[in-house]
């Protein structure tokens, strides 16, 4: 059996999702890369939708996003701000919405969105054990390029609980200044 590949089953309890669209307005400084969207958001269809998740609330200290309004305000004004939003995997499979657990992951065309989005100076990695390590794993050269700042920042989940809002936020705030800088 040497040699041939064994295709992968998915494991009981795992679920194989699909991400959402990307949210890009005309001129994208930052594009915002989470890992996958939880169960949540999928069933909401809005990036971030777990309400206990912090991206919203970090949002709103950094850019002035206000988390209260209705999701389609918030995106409206993230587009105002030059921030864009995707995420690093199209499909996977994985229990519930543990990053842990991804299994076949398959990634999304970012090579492609930069391409067409010139102005995106900044990559925004929303998580180390999410984002930044399946943008390694999967998209090495896109992770290598020397024209585009990539930042791996503090996951706003739920599950890192390790950083306060405050500290999460002020991690984050590095992705104001790219778009300070780019202007």
């Amino acid at each position: 059996m040497s040699g041939m590949m064994r295709s992968r089953r998915p494991v009981p309890g795992t679920e194989v999702t699909c991400g959402l669209a990307p949210v890009i307005g005309d001129d994208p400084a930052v594009l915002v890369l989470g890992s996958s969207p939880s169960v949540m958001s999928l069933e909401k269809g809005e990036y971030y939708g777990n309400p206990r998740n912090h991206f919203w609330q970090i949002m709103e200290r950094i850019a002035g996003v206000p988390a209260d309004e209705p999701y389609a305000e918030r995106i409206a004004s993230l587009k105002r701000r030059r921030i864009a939003l995707w995420d690093v995997l199209a499909t996977c499979e994985r229990h519930a919405s543990c990053d842990q657990s991804i299994r076949n992951p398959r990634a999304n065309d970012i090579a492609g969105l930069l391409e067409d989005h010139p102005t995106i100076v900044c990559i925004a990695l929303n998580g180390k054990v999410g984002a930044t390590r399946w943008m390694r794993q999967l998209l090495p050269g896109v992770m290598n390029r020397t024209d585009i700042r990539i930042v791996s920042l503090p996951s706003s989940s739920p599950a890192n609980a390790r950083l306060s809002l405050e500290e999460k936020a002020a991690a984050w705030a590095r992705i104001m200044t790219c778009i300070e800088e780019e202007k």
